[in-house]
């Protein structure tokens, strides 16, 4: 397994998001609307996300963390 740095991670999470958003058709209002999370915000790095967002986020898009994170 491959070391990877925060900066790595935290914007391989930001793309993963922007690609379960975007398969889905949903529009960031749309998600904010369902969820209430400013994913806006998110995918700008405007903000930190906690595990309790992402695991919010992957039920509303209909992953697993598990399955989020897995080859990451």
């Amino acid at each position: 397994m491959s070391a990877h740095t925060v900066e790595q991670v935290t914007a391989e999470v930001i793309r993963r998001l922007q690609e379960l958003r975007k398969q889905r058709g949903l529009s960031m209002q749309e998600v904010y609307d369902a969820t209430g999370i400013h994913v806006a915000r998110l995918e700008a790095k405007k903000a930190n996300m906690t595990v309790q967002t992402l695991a919010v986020l992957c039920r509303y898009y209909g992953t697993s963390l598990a399955e989020f994170f897995r080859g990451l």
